[in-house]
């Protein structure tokens, strides 16, 4: 019987590890998706890209970790049925709204096998990735946290955490832009203000 209990203790500290991950990225998800779902209403258009950028940042510290640790292995055979696909192309109207004028970029298709580019959209790869986590957290608040994190481990690997990388760089860039692009004139006078005692 100890020795039952022994072989137990591993499974059982290994399983609430997975459990503490998947609740880490649920938190995440849910942060994510009230930022991106607040930005395509238009609240605060003047801090939608800072705000994005600090909701993209977050989500990939915790994806990386779903895709740093083991494989996981679902209960189920089969993946749940969890019903239809919730409708994201009105958020992607919204996003694209907001954006106009700074959505389209340039991405490098795959930079280990060449230079192809292809073009992409800020607001397309953000409702991706909300599509993607929407699928995980259907499954976690089923009650089935496990297949949730199998969820969003594949998916990082397959298709969100690519997107969210190439939109963070993005986002990482306009903020730049925004915040330095000024006029000669006034970016002197900002120095010269700082510098004075």
């Amino acid at each position: 019987m100890a020795q039952s209990q022994h072989q137990d203790e591993p499974r059982d500290a290994e399983t609430a590890d997975l459990l503490e991950v998947a609740g880490s990225l649920a938190e995440e998800t849910r942060s994510f998706l009230t930022t991106v779902t607040e930005v395509g209403a238009g609240t605060g258009p003047e801090s939608s890209i800072p705000l994005l950028l600090l909701a993209v940042s977050d989500l990939l510290a915790a994806g990386a970790r779903a895709g740093a640790i083991v494989d996981v292995v679902p209960p189920e055979r089969f993946e749940p049925d969890v019903g239809p696909d919730p409708d994201v192309d009105p958020l992607r109207a919204a996003l694209a709204d907001i954006l106009q004028g700074i959505d389209e970029y340039a991405e490098v298709v795959d930079p280990l096998l060449g230079a192809e580019v292809t073009a992409s959209t800020v607001s397309g790869d953000l409702v991706a990735i909300a599509g993607a986590l929407l699928q995980g957290l259907r499954h976690y608040d089923s009650g089935h946290e496990i297949e949730a994190l199998w969820w969003w481990q594949f998916s990082y690997l397959s298709s969100w955490g690519e997107r969210a990388s190439s939109v963070l760089r993005v986002l990482q860039v306009l903020l730049g832009h925004l915040r330095l692009d000024v006029d000669d004139d006034v970016a002197a006078e900002a120095e010269y203000d700082a510098l004075q005692p």
